[in-house]
């Protein structure tokens, strides 16, 4: 048998290591349940209850809850809607009635949101004025997530639901963790499987190689939230999908095929319905092969981007009669009814982490670096920062010879600036869009900016493997590996909570919003 060189060996540990992250993401699926944390809870006094913690003040409930897999307002919004699809056939999740003709004090709340297993924060109601011109005396309620994620998953529960019988609400236990496990956990094997080879394409060490690994594995918050219904795991694999025929292309110097411009449009503007801010990722990728290779682009990149993008546009106009996402409504009476709890914007009663209205510069800073800190909270980024901005700042020659280039166009330095730019622009959009900068509710990550996590592992290889030149780099490397993986597994039952970070300055009493 002939010995087995670096690749072998490496590529082993990307199967053991693989085989290892998709088991957790597996266990975190079939093991979820939402639990009361005592610690999240106003304690009782002889006078009646504390005002802090929390403020304002939550109260244990009274009776025992319905045990669900659900975790937060965020899925729990998103089942309502996908058992609505299925089992009623609207994307109504519930009905607020008014007996005395629309008496805006005096209302009935029915239907699945009013089912203490999807009460949830994260619910629209149709004003009465834009119901039949304020004539009726029902409103309905809606999901304020986007419907077409929803509406993919309803699909799959209508199989569960018309071949095995099987009742999202009934059987609970057994309908959440199937869908989870192939939107969350099977495509995260996939992921896992195309990084490695892009790792393997463009990277240059095998120190540097295993880090990004591993810290794919490991060390990001897409392990944390294999567990619970979300949109940033897609996106971020759509990122990943879209990246990946393009990148192979450029390490092999070649164009791609009309399939790999295909997959990278789909994938591209699949991202974008997933995450809206990735649109900037599809206008960045987009863009250049327009410049580069027009024909292909127009062929197969555009049309591709724009199936899930017109599938969006279709099941909001559907669900909302709208086009415009139903978050460009926030602040408006559709979240600001009575009971909302967005209704309190703005008010005394509006306090916590949900109604923040620090300065902007401080926003930036926590954003960044301090408790939902993208380079505090995952620290194997700041690797990522210096492999970017090293291949970045020599990116200005390739962009002047986009339109007589081979293959794609694309370069290392070309991507990393992309990178850059890219994440600059988004993180730029969540200083500027947001009354109040919420850092996304209850969340153990700058869960917004989740879906530029493969983006950056890439990045990571060239910093590493500068530092693995020597025995203190190589410590370094594992101590913000180390400190990743901390983070990533801190919020171990429940991914909607507080960074450790955050617990940290509040514990402390450093910081309290």
């Amino acid at each position: 048998m002939p010995p087995s060189d670096g690749s072998d060996l490496r590529r082993s540990a990307y199967l053991l290591l693989t085989a290892a992250a998709v088991a957790v993401a597996a266990a975190k699926v079939v093991g979820a349940e939402g639990v009361l944390e005592p610690s999240r809870y106003t304690a009782p006094t002889p006078d009646g209850y504390s005002a802090v913690p929390p403020d304002p003040p939550r109260y244990w409930p009274k009776e025992r809850p319905e045990p669900t897999p659900a975790h937060s307002s965020n899925d729990k919004s998103r089942w309502a809607t996908v058992r609505a699809l299925v089992e009623d056939g609207t994307y109504a999740i519930g009905t607020r009635s008014y007996p005395d003709g629309g008496n805006p004090k005096r209302y009935r709340d029915e239907g699945i949101r009013a089912e203490p297993g999807y009460a949830s924060t994260d619910v629209v109601l149709r004003p009465l004025d834009e119901v039949d011109k304020g004539k009726a005396v029902t409103k309905e309620f809606y999901s304020s997530k986007p419907p077409l994620f929803s509406t993919l998953l309803a699909g799959e529960y209508w199989v569960l639901n018309k071949a095995l019988g099987w009742n999202l609400d009934r059987d609970r236990w057994l309908v959440i963790p199937t869908i989870l496990l192939t939107v969350n956990v099977l495509p995260f094997a996939v992921y896992l499987v195309l990084l490695g080879r892009l790792l393997d394409a463009t990277g240059k060490g095998d120190f540097g190689r295993l880090l990004a690994f591993t810290a794919a594995c490991f060390g990001t918050f897409l392990t944390t939230f294999a567990g619970t219904l979300n949109n940033h795991l897609p996106a971020a694999f759509c990122v990943l999908f879209a990246s990946y025929p393009l990148l192979r292309a450029m390490a092999e110097g070649t164009d791609m095929t009309p399939r790999g411009y295909l997959c990278c449009g789909f994938f591209a503007g699949f991202a974008a319905t997933f995450d809206h801010p990735a649109a900037a990722f599809l206008a960045a990728v987009g863009l250049p092969l327009l410049i580069a290779r027009p024909r292909p682009a127009l062929l197969f990149f555009v049309p591709a981007a724009l199936i899930p993008v017109l599938a969006l546009v279709a099941c909001n106009v559907i669900a909302l009669g709208t086009v415009e996402p139903v978050y460009d409504k926030f602040d408006t009476p559709w979240y600001k009814y009575d009971g909302s709890h967005w209704s309190k914007l703005g008010t005394p009663q509006g306090k916590g982490l949900d109604f923040n209205d620090e300065p902007t510069t401080t926003y930036a800073f926590h954003l960044l670096l301090g408790h939902h800190g993208w380079f505090s909270l995952t620290p194997v980024f700041v690797l990522g920062l210096a492999g970017l901005v090293g291949l970045g700042i020599r990116s200005a020659p390739d962009v002047r010879k986009l339109r007589t280039a081979k293959g794609t166009g694309w370069t290392p330095a070309l991507w990393a600036a992309m990178t850059l730019v890219v994440s600059a622009v988004v993180f730029g959009f969540y200083l500027t869009k947001t009354k109040s900068y919420n850092y996304g509710g209850f969340t153990s990550g700058p869960r917004w900016l989740f879906w530029l996590i493969p983006l950056w592992l890439l990045a990571v290889p060239p910093a590493a493997d500068r530092l693995a030149r020597s025995a203190a780099g190589r410590l370094v490397c594992a101590v913000l590996l180390g400190l990743s993986v901390l983070s990533a597994f801190y919020p171990s039952w429940n991914p909607w909570r507080h960074p450790w970070l955050h617990q940290l300055l509040e514990y402390t009493g450093v910081l309290r919003y």
